[in-house]
């Protein structure tokens, strides 16, 4: 006997019993990133380098950049891509505009930030030098900052919940 189409019984599901499932499915992923294989220093090392790769403009070599940062320090590679998430479609916009406030703050005042409508004309080459030098530098220090934070507290939280050997 075949098995019916799912998306066929998805009216007959009631929407609490789904709810559970994408609850259940996501809580499913979460448990396996936290599972992932190396010592507590190899996967704080690993997402550290995602987080700072993923503060980064560069869109489409994030996860490139954050494995190969996270195979020079010796961390989790999945974690490395998982931390690139840090800038995603929803955050991006935000993130990079903060990053360049902070490398205004570091380098001084310089262009305006683009609008909107400069960003979706993809103006931002004609932006110059002074402005990606300040986005630059801003996204060094916020990525910095935000790898040795949530890298560390990651740490902290692995030791913590670390098995301890009996002696």
């Amino acid at each position: 006997m075949n098995c019916p189409n799912p998306a066929l019984l998805k009216p007959l599901i009631p929407r609490r019993r789904r709810r559970r499932s994408w609850l259940r499915l996501l809580r499913q992923r979460l448990l396996w990133l936290w599972h992932q294989e190396g010592s507590p220093g190899q996967r704080a090392r690993g997402l550290a380098a995602g987080v700072f790769t993923g503060c980064y403009p560069f869109f489409g070599l994030q996860i490139v950049l954050g494995v190969g940062l996270a195979s020079l320090v010796r961390g989790n590679h999945l974690l490395a891509m998982v931390g690139t998430w840090i800038s995603n479609p929803l955050t991006s916009l935000p993130l990079y505009w903060f990053n360049y406030q902070v490398g205004c703050w570091l380098l001084g005042a310089g262009p305006a930030f683009p609008s909107l409508d400069q960003l979706k004309d993809g103006e931002l080459l004609n932006l110059g030098a002074s402005f990606t030098a300040r986005l630059m530098a801003g996204s060094t220090l916020v990525g910095l900052l935000s790898a040795l934070l949530l890298g560390g507290l990651y740490w902290l939280v692995l030791q913590r919940r670390a098995p301890r050997p009996q002696a």
